[in-house]
């Protein structure tokens, strides 16, 4: 009897602690490639376990993806563009998500080019082959850029290509330019045998488009029954970040044990290219990462009424909350 009721006890316990475990799938924006590291890493670490959650990650297919996948419940938490989303509310207001962590500071939105086809200069596009996968994330900003730069978009011949396909059809020379992010398009194009040298990378940021990136994003019922677990998955994908941060090359078995095929060199350079050009920039230096310039984000928005016309006024509270990050955000170093 006295074995029944240890046996018992222990079942309890074991259940107990399974029912306080909340789960937490997380839609990724995009493959498992370098800068989905850290995510892999938190795993990997504990920091997710040890703040209760389950967090399983998917792959996603665009910038785009994970918003509606959030937005209908289908995950807690995803990974995408800000400015889609902001495009996402105004067209079906009310939807229950939002963003809560900036990831890419600095926007990775890119034309990547081929100096052999012409492509040097943003102008430079005009009358040229552009190919853009319509649900990539640098594609939707593109009217942005073309306005900022004064490009004649009537000049340049759009050819909507798949993702797997927009690296390859550059380096056979079917288009002379593809939008893409910079850290992926590049090193897709390295990889598949272009030279370094004759590859053009032109980021959005740099031509005037003063756009935010990626983000973590939240559906906001999950946040509401859930917060603490919200502000806990955030502690532990930024204490993925420092320590991919720290040691990019400690951080590549936990991405090639989930993606083998993976060129663990490669994918080490496509992150660091990814910390240096969009995660660790002079704002998350002195603001630490996670959080937003106010100003900043107002003019974004202003931004997008350059190519978007919005159904109702933007309200900046809708697509952006800080009340799950801590004070003064996350330092990386």
């Amino acid at each position: 009897m006295l074995l029944r009721s240890l046996a018992a006890a222990a079942a309890l316990a074991v259940s107990v602690a399974a029912q306080a475990e909340t789960s937490m799938p997380f839609a990724l924006d995009w493959k498992f490639e370098g800068p989905a590291a850290p995510y892999f890493v938190a795993i990997d670490k504990g920091y997710f376990a040890d703040a209760d959650l389950a967090v399983e990650i998917s792959p996603g297919k665009g910038s785009l993806d994970a918003i509606p996948k959030v937005a209908t419940g289908a995950f807690p938490v995803g990974m995408a563009d800000i400015n889609s989303l902001v495009r996402f509310l105004d067209q079906n207001p009310g939807a229950p998500v939002t963003a809560v962590m900036m990831i890419y500071d600095k926007p990775p939105f890119a034309i990547v080019g081929r100096k052999s086809l012409g492509v040097e200069a943003p102008k430079d596009l005009e009358g040229k082959v552009l190919g853009a996968p319509p649900p990539d994330g640098a594609w939707a900003q593109f009217p942005i850029f073309a306005k900022e730069t004064g490009i004649d978009v009537d000049a340049v011949t759009v050819e909507p290509v798949g993702f797997p396909t927009r690296e390859p059809m550059l380096a056979e020379g079917n288009v002379a330019a593809i939008t893409g992010f910079s850290f992926s398009s590049y090193l897709n194009l390295v990889r598949l045998g272009v030279p370094e040298d004759d590859i053009s990378t032109i980021l959005m940021a740099d031509h005037g488009v003063d756009l935010y990136g990626n983000a973590i994003i939240v559906n906001t019922e999950f946040a509401a029954e859930n917060p603490e677990a919200v502000k806990s998955f955030l502690v532990a994908v930024a204490k993925g970040w420092t320590d991919a941060i720290a040691d990019p090359a400690a951080a590549m078995p936990s991405l090639t044990k989930r993606n083998p095929a993976a060129d663990a060199a490669l994918e080490q350079r496509r992150l660091q290219l990814a910390i240096d050009s969009n995660v660790l920039t002079d704002y998350t230096a002195a603001n630490g990462m996670g959080g937003i310039d106010q100003d900043r984000f107002n003019n974004a928005i202003e931004q997008i009424k350059l190519t978007y016309e919005f159904k109702a006024d933007p309200d900046a509270a809708l697509y952006f909350t800080g009340d799950y990050l801590p004070e003064g955000g996350f330092a990386l170093k």
